[in-house]
């Protein structure tokens, strides 16, 4: 498994299938880290959908979307799970982020937050919009979650830094 990057260092491109919830159809597509470029991008890793924690962290996310759209970034869930599993996540807790779908966690393995026996380690990276990483929390354990307000600061310095 790689080192998860460092500050500054260049997020290796992925494309993974996934979707999100409009609040009637969940839009299936293939996302790609390059149509970010030039936006900053919250790639939040979770262990599981539906699970206590996950559903937590998400709806926080979700429910703080505009948070996250007024500093130009969008929040990309990724997870082991299938897209029909993120579908039903989605549906269950009106989710309105894109949810990935690393089935093969080869997305984690390439950022160092694959984990043996959860699939990934609860994470999140904010990539700048030149690519590279801005900022980084891996959780040990992943019973708790990095809050909006947290990664609305660490934004923040994107756009005044």
């Amino acid at each position: 498994m790689a080192a998860s990057p460092d500050r500054g260092t260049l997020v290796e491109p992925f494309t993974l299938p996934g979707g999100v919830f409009d609040g009637d159809t969940f839009v299936r597509r293939e996302y790609r880290l390059e149509e970010r470029r030039g936006h900053p991008l919250v790639l939040a890793f979770y262990p599981g959908d539906d699970t206590a924690v996950c559903t937590k962290q998400l709806c926080s996310y979700s429910s703080g979307l505009e948070t996250f759209t007024d500093l130009g970034a969008e929040v990309w869930g990724i997870s082991p799970q299938d897209v029909d599993s993120h579908e039903a996540f989605a549906r269950k807790h009106d989710l309105r982020i894109p949810l990935l779908a690393d089935t093969d966690r080869s997305v984690a393995k390439a950022l160092g937050v694959a984990a043996p026996g959860i699939g990934v380690r609860r994470s999140v990276f904010l990539v700048a919009p030149d690519g590279t990483v801005h900022w980084k929390h891996v959780a040990l354990l992943g019973v708790t979650f990095q809050t909006v307000e947290t990664l609305a600061r660490e934004l923040s310095g994107l756009t005044t830094g």
